[in-house]
């Protein structure tokens, strides 16, 4: 079943080739050529998934994304010439789910597009999954995580390591592991994108991030989430 995709790009050959090839999959498609016309479309039309340009006239895609992800959980798929993983993590920082770097394979595009659509459907469809581990609560419908009772703000990509290691609490995940669990193969999310987030989380559900009680580190194999009541 086909999605509504909007593709906010300035390149106008490369947002056609964009169009055609999403089209051709399936999806019906939306293409405009600035972030300001990005922003509102997304709040007339409400877009299954957005793919942004991040160098962008009047608004940038940074922005856009900014803007949006505090409005609504639409997919995210950022665009950009940029592979500096600096600009990568900024990107997941503000609420990316994706970000694909130029040059581009336009199938290796549709494909990562498939997978984005599909892990939002199953986290809408999928009553029965909320997660406990000691007093985190993870949510997937609502896309929501507390701590003993207490909301914690996650961006997407922090919300997919925890529920990937909330998934098997005391399992020791090595970062090969959870970089191909949560973003799939992509040789622009490394290891170093992983112990970032994991540096991230605990300093939003550690009482004492350098003494961590949930996400600890496996020396020399990687990080599990600790649910002591589980052995």
């Amino acid at each position: 079943m086909g999605a509504h995709i909007l593709v906010a790009e300035d390149d106008v050959n490369q947002a056609e080739l964009v169009r055609r090839y999403l089209e051709h999959d399936g999806h019906s498609v939306v293409v405009v050529h600035d972030g300001r016309a990005a922003i509102d479309e997304a709040r007339r039309r409400g877009p299954d998934l957005l793919i942004l340009d991040v160098m962008m006239p009047k608004v940038d895609g940074l922005d856009v994304c900014r803007v949006l992800r505090a409005e609504s959980d639409v997919p995210i798929v950022l665009l950009t010439a940029r592979s500096v993983e600096d600009d990568v993590l900024l990107g997941f920082d503000l609420g990316a789910d994706d970000y694909i770097t130029k040059p581009y394979r336009p199938r290796q595009m549709v494909a990562r597009v498939r997978t984005i659509l599909r892990r939002a459907r199953v986290s809408r469809t999928s009553g029965a999954t909320v997660l406990r581990v000691a007093d985190l609560v993870i949510d997937p419908i609502r896309h929501e995580v507390t701590r003993g009772g207490e909301v914690v703000e996650c961006t997407p990509a922090e919300f997919r390591l925890l529920s990937t290691l909330a998934g098997e609490p005391n399992r020791v995940f090595s970062r090969s592991q959870l970089v191909e669990g949560c973003y799939g193969i992509d040789g622009y999310i490394t290891a170093r994108t992983i112990d970032v987030h994991i540096m991230k989380l605990r300093k939003k559900i550690e009482r004492d991030p350098r003494k961590p009680e949930y996400l600890l580190t496996v020396y020399g194999m990687g990080y599990k989430l600790v649910d002591r009541k589980r052995g």
